[in-house]
């Protein structure tokens, strides 16, 4: 049975890419999302079994919804994604409870390594 993903990415060429990785190892996107407020929302109808979450969004960002997220499940699999130099926000996503990160440009080997590691 595959894993359910939700994306959430602002930039919906980074949410495709990601989409791509994920759809080609057995992985299935459930829900995708461009903002924090989405990614809840989202969150709570799909009940994904592994979030990817990027950072920097418009309305509310990654490290937001991350907690929000958190909050409605305390056990839910949140992997960030980041921009090279963001390595302050990716620590206090991590102290919130972020299972993983992962860094921009993607590398699939990496963006599965992430994801098995998060979902045990």
């Amino acid at each position: 049975m595959s894993k359910k993903i939700l994306i959430v990415d602002d930039a919906a060429f980074m949410r495709m890419m990601i989409k791509d990785i994920l759809t080609k190892n057995d992985f299935e996107v459930v829900a995708e999302a461009q903002d924090g407020n989405e990614a809840v929302e989202k969150f709570k109808e799909s009940q994904p079994d592994l979030v990817t979450m990027d950072i920097t969004m418009p309305e509310k960002d990654g490290l937001a919804a991350l907690k929000e997220i958190l909050q409605v499940n305390p056990e839910a699999k949140v992997i960030m994604c980041s921009a090279m130099g963001q390595q302050a926000m990716v620590i206090d996503a991590i102290q919130a409870g972020a299972k993983d990160f992962i860094v921009k440009p993607f590398q699939a080997e990496r963006v599965i390594e992430a994801i098995q590691k998060a979902l045990g």
